[in-house]
């Protein structure tokens, strides 16, 4: 069975091997494997889709060898190949182990003859052209008639293979691997793995999974079956940067799970300014790999990008690494990056979405990094210039929409800004999450639950977006769902302060006091007394009769009032708990001059105050429904 030694190059994935030099290199870089591992290597891949039997590899590698040795080589030199190629005996990709008879190798191989130049390629941009690999069938002593029924037969085979449309509906593109070696590039690598997801996003047939969600798995060697399972998809990119001055390298591979099917894999280079479009070339080739017919608006989106500025688009990367740690220094650092980048570009459109997303953030109650009547206007100023400049951008939309709804009370121009957004970007899970509670605020609440369990789709390891689907549903008066959602999200993470909150809120709506306590007591510690949650601590006090304790509580709200953060929406909150009517009243009426946030106002916590015609008149001036 032995062949004649090719003098070529063998490429599966992202790997290559040269049958001449012995050489091993991982998207152009290469690695170190031991000789007998990688001699077993050259001979399954001198047999692709073919049993090789344990006998001939012994015959070939070992043949001074006792049983016994050998079968302790081979199964050395098998598990070091399959480390060196991150395979796995159980889920493998590469190498497959036939119980009691050798191994095959499964994955496509193209065959380069390394004889022949390699072409020239572009200095903007160099792709890799797929080979096809040959089948050499062996026939012989057989009559014709049955060499050209078995000749038609395989062409019709290769044919359907090719040809056949895999069933992908979801993908899950993971944290592309830095191979710079240096840690402190890993915001390259982390920006490119968001831009191949948000350019992906925008194809309305596909569910790609959200950032949030496929972080998890940086640095994490499992069975992509077991990721594929947990995200619930059907495919997943992986791949690799390499930077180096200037210059960018992606390798992609797109992997059909449930059939451990490499469907597609591709090298692509260029300048630094040229990022946009590898990112694009790459986005293309993924949606021509799986079948998926694009609408104008979707091939004109993944069509080339024109240039960016270097020094721009690499401030813009760190601004959005940094954005993506949703902490407040974390913020603050975003914002200087993407005001540098604006600094080097003026024209830049995507460093003033990424500003206007940091200060919407930086506005909102769970940060509380600036006042809302500062934060929101800059972050308005900021998307309004990124649409001008491109009107293409769903993040530019959503965190316009986002202040419309937040600060100016403008329904209608927030909703028509949402719609365009998941228009343009259906796959952004932060959209669908923020409009489903637009729509819970103006009461549509059907819509609002569809939305939000379609951000958690798209982003099924969210605890935020998980948190806020068990509020919705507790705004719905949905209290056992509500209750079941936050349990959910404390079993994803039991430090997560939100999802306490929300399950507390459930309990009391339950009058399951002592529960409802404990979870707020639980959810005030976790983020350091948060006055949202230390509020509804007090509620749950005055609820549940212990008012020398709500009222304690109540007092220090009213002392610890600054200028910047108004606690009267707050208080309010409190005086309901205890049956004061008027005085809730009165400080909803102080929190409405000072422009609060009135998605409060649809909790059921404010249920005792709804028939009043003062409350009604509130939601009238606010324009919320009645």
């Amino acid at each position: 069975m032995e062949p004649t030694r090719p003098t070529s190059v063998a490429r599966f994935g992202i790997y290559e091997i040269s049958f001449q030099s012995g050489e091993l290199r991982k998207a152009g870089i290469k690695i170190k494997v031991q000789q007998q591992p990688l001699k077993l290597l050259e001979i399954l891949l001198e047999h692709p889709g073919e049993i090789v039997t344990r006998e001939e590899l012994r015959t070939r590698i070992w043949p001074q060898e006792s049983f016994g040795d050998f079968d302790q080589a081979v199964n050395v030199a098998i598990a070091k190949l399959r480390g060196a190629l991150g395979d796995s005996a159980e889920n493998p990709r590469y190498i497959e182990t036939l119980p009691r008879r050798g191994y095959r190798f499964i994955a496509e191989v193209a065959i380069a003859d390394s004889a022949k130049p390699v072409p020239e390629l572009d200095d903007n941009l160099r792709v890799s052209q797929r080979l096809q690999s040959p089948r050499v069938w062996k026939i012989a002593g057989v009559a014709l008639p049955l060499v050209l029924v078995l000749g038609v037969v395989t062409t019709w085979l290769l044919f359907s293979r090719r040809n056949s449309t895999p069933e992908i509906h979801s993908l899950a593109v993971l944290p592309l691997e830095s191979l710079s070696g240096d840690a402190s590039q890993d915001y390259f690598a982390d920006g490119m793995t968001d831009e191949l997801i948000t350019d992906l996003g925008k194809i309305g047939a596909l569910r790609v999974i959200s950032r949030t969600s496929v972080v998890p798995y940086k640095h994490v060697h499992r069975p992509l079956s077991e990721i594929a399972r947990e995200l619930n998809v059907d495919a997943v990119l992986e791949g690799t940067v390499l930077r180096s001055g200037d210059r960018v390298r992606i390798t992609a591979q797109l992997i059909q799970v449930s059939a451990e099917r490499h469907l597609w894999a591709e090298s692509y280079e260029g300048d630094l300014r040229d990022a946009l479009t590898l990112q694009s070339q790459v986005s293309h080739a993924v949606a021509e790999q799986i079948r998926i017919n694009l609408n104008p608006q979707e091939r004109a989106a993944l069509k080339s990008k024109k240039a960016v500025d270097p020094e721009a688009y690499e401030a813009y990367l760190k601004g959005r690494y940094f954005w993506n740690k949703r902490t407040a220094n974390g913020l603050r650092t975003a914002v200087a990056y993407f005001e540098q980048a604006i600094d080097q570009d003026p024209n830049y459109a995507p460093a003033y979405s990424g500003l206007a997303d940091s200060y919407a953030l930086m506005g909102d109650w769970q940060y509380g990094v600036m006042p809302p009547r500062v934060a929101f206007p800059r972050a308005k100023a900021a998307a309004v210039k990124a649409l001008e400049l491109d009107n293409t951008l769903g993040d530019a939309h959503t965190s316009l929409a986002f202040c419309f709804d937040l600060f100016d009370w403008d329904w209608n121009s927030a909703e028509k800004e949402f719609k365009r957004a998941i228009e343009l970007n259906p796959g952004y899970a932060t959209a669908h999450h923020w409009y489903s509670w637009h729509l819970i605020v103006l009461g549509r609440t059907s819509d609002a639950i569809t939305e939000m369990r379609k951000a958690a789709s798209l982003d099924p390891l969210s605890l935020i977006i998980s948190a806020d689907l068990a509020e919705i549903l507790l705004v719905a008066r949905l209290y056992d769902e509500s209750i079941q959602q936050s349990r959910k999200t404390i079993d994803m993470d039991s430090n997560f302060a939100v999802a306490h909150y929300q399950l507390g809120q459930a309990y009391l709506q339950k009058r399951m006091y002592s529960e409802a306590i404990a979870e707020l007591q639980k959810a005030t510690e976790l983020s350091g007394a948060d006055t949202t949650f230390t509020s509804n601590l007090a509620y749950a006090y005055a609820a549940s009769g212990r008012r020398s304790e709500a009222i304690k509580m109540l007092e220090e709200f009213k002392n610890r009032r600054n200028h910047d953060f108004s606690n009267a929406s707050e208080i309010a909150l409190i005086y309901t708990g205890l049956g004061e009517k008027d005085q809730a009243l009165t400080w909803l009426e102080k929190a409405y001059e000072e422009h609060f946030n009135p998605s409060i106002l649809v909790r059921p916590a404010f249920d005792p105050l709804r028939s009043d015609k003062r409350f009604q008149d509130l939601l009238r001036r606010i324009g919320l429904p009645s």
